[in-house]
């Protein structure tokens, strides 16, 4: 068993407080920046990819942001429109930002005229990087936490009660971070799967099919609950893009036959 009493505030000078989520943020950025430009890169994405990777930063901020908010909390922040502009007091939905992510992607690629996916599967092996510091991050602030259960690796959210909880950030950092890594870069080595498309889908299958069994061990979101058949708005985004993954992967497939 564990007690989790965590300052959230990692460093404060005078007034102005820096937060562990934003410095998960700026580290996962910067680290999978580096990889993915030194190391999972071909010459001709190398000397684009600052370019790319500021389109990604702008993508993932604002739809990290826009997804929270039309996904998690609409009602409140409709009232609060104003409140949609402070992002330091939290609230970043991971699935809004992967579509920010596409949607940055898609005006970057048609600027250079280039395929898509030759960035986007590049992105999508080093994402699982920005996750894993983002979920510690999660735990260190004592959100999105776990059901109560007894078994010894049970954590104690001091800020939120006296039980002992599943520490759910912690099994998502390892298995939609570390695992997932591990699983893309597998995938990567090999040269069949080095069609355009692929490992963007296989990071969709993967991340979803993670996501999904994980929500089963974290308490939903207090503002929405369970939404349809007893599952939560992040299982059912999931579903979609567990979908979405499924059909680009058959895509990619068909343009293998080709």
């Amino acid at each position: 068993m564990f007690i989790n009493n965590f300052d959230p505030v990692a460093i404060e000078i005078f007034s102005l407080e820096i937060r562990w989520y934003s410095l998960a943020y700026i580290v996962g950025i910067l680290i999978g920046w580096y990889l993915a430009k030194n190391y999972f890169s071909t010459k001709e994405i190398k000397e684009k990819f600052d370019d790319y990777i500021t389109y990604v930063i702008i993508g993932l901020i604002i739809g990290g942001r826009l997804g929270y908010v039309l996904f998690y909390n609409l009602k409140f922040y409709i009232n609060n429109f104003l409140d949609i502009f402070k992002i330091w007091h939290g609230g970043m939905s991971f699935h809004g930002g992967v579509i920010g992510i596409v949607i940055a992607s898609i005006l970057f690629s048609k600027k250079n005229n280039e395929n898509i996916f030759n960035y986007l599967d590049i992105i999508s092996l080093v994402s699982p990087i920005g996750i894993f510091f983002g979920r510690i991050a999660n735990f260190i602030n004592s959100e999105l936490y776990g059901f109560e259960t007894s078994l010894p690796w049970g954590v104690q959210f001091i800020q939120i009660d006296n039980l002992y909880r599943h520490p759910s950030q912690i099994y998502e950092a390892i298995f939609e971070g570390l695992i997932l890594f591990l699983i893309l870069l597998f995938f990567w080595k090999k040269e069949k799967f080095k069609t355009p498309g692929k490992l963007s889908s296989l990071f969709l299958i993967f991340y979803s099919t993670f996501r999904f069994i994980v929500e089963f061990f974290r308490v939903p979101d207090e503002q929405l609950g369970y939404i349809l058949l007893n599952l939560t708005m992040g299982q059912l985004i999931s579903c979609v893009f567990f979908i979405t993954g499924f059909i680009l992967y058959s895509f990619t497939n068909e343009a293998e036959k080709k």
